[in-house]
């Protein structure tokens, strides 16, 4: 039987709501994956849909954390990082990346900050440039088209997209550090909905798709992020991966439509976790 591999998720905890840490760690438990996590923030509730929530930021804890890690002389079969609390937190991920990360080591790098063309509420107009610094760093970047254009200094445009476009955005993007690139919220009309991969080694772009289910569900990146670290983990490439978490993301907003759970708590990922283990097994 082979090593069972292991990951670090550094992510925010949302106590209510499914997103970052609560997404990440089951998922990736799902795909047979030890999975460590470091907190960047506590949230009471996640931000999407709720108001009043308390926020505690965890920066000064990181460095502590890796301290004791390096005791051990820990290492990680991958590094993911998702929602970050503070600039200064760009610089303690790249410590841990360099810290903490084993021989072929995935760092993959999911830059949550925007969305719909407008940064998250509490970001600085400077965060794109220092999550363009970490992204260089990573050896896959995970962004949407709105990350993708901030990170680009680029003027974001709504969809559906010509394919000359995705194609410039995914160069430029992997041109950034070099890396793979896995690009969400790709359109070329108005019924299907997915991402665009590319690996410079290749250099070829697959796309991934699934019917367009209109709607917006806060936690969707994560579910998508986590569900593509899982498969690479389990040893699909980079185009099957992302095929497989389109295909697993795409059903769990269907599933959660369909419930009648209060659709601001986050997408039900939970009820569709078998159908991602049976796609892992293809």
């Amino acid at each position: 039987m082979k090593k069972q591999k292991n990951a670090l998720a550094v992510h925010d905890i949302s106590c209510v709501g499914r997103c970052s840490l609560t997404v990440a760690l089951p998922i990736l438990s799902a795909a047979g994956i030890e999975t460590s996590v470091l907190p960047t923030a506590v949230l009471s509730t996640h931000t999407g849909g709720f108001t009043g929530y308390t926020y505690r930021d965890l920066t000064e804890d990181v460095l502590p954390i890796s301290d004791h890690w390096a005791t051990m002389d820990l290492k990680f079969d991958a590094i993911y990082s998702g929602y970050l609390g503070s600039i200064e937190q760009v610089d303690l991920v790249l410590e841990l990346i360099k810290r903490h990360a084993a021989d072929g080591c995935i760092a993959l790098v999911d830059p949550v900050m925007a969305d719909n063309g407008k940064l998250y509420a509490g970001f600085a107009e400077s965060f794109p440039a220092e999550m363009k610094r970490l992204c260089a760093a990573s050896d896959i970047m995970c962004p949407n088209i709105t990350e993708a254009c901030l990170m680009l200094g680029e003027e974001y445009k709504d969809g559906p997209y010509t394919k000359e476009y995705i194609e410039g955005l995914v160069h430029r993007l992997s041109d950034i550090g070099g890396n793979r690139v896995v690009l969400t919220g790709v359109c070329f009309d108005d019924k299907l909905l997915g991402a665009a991969s590319y690996d410079p080694k290749d250099g070829k772009i697959d796309y991934s798709f699934g019917e367009w289910i209109p709607g917006y569900l806060h936690g969707t990146g994560d579910v998508f992020g986590s569900a593509l670290l899982g498969a690479l983990l389990r040893g699909k490439t980079l185009s099957e991966a992302s095929e497989i978490a389109v295909k697993y993301t795409r059903e769990t907003i269907a599933v959660t439509f369909a419930s009648e759970t209060e659709l601001r708590m986050g997408p039900c990922f939970e009820l569709t976790l078998p159908y991602y283990m049976e796609l892992l097994k293809g």
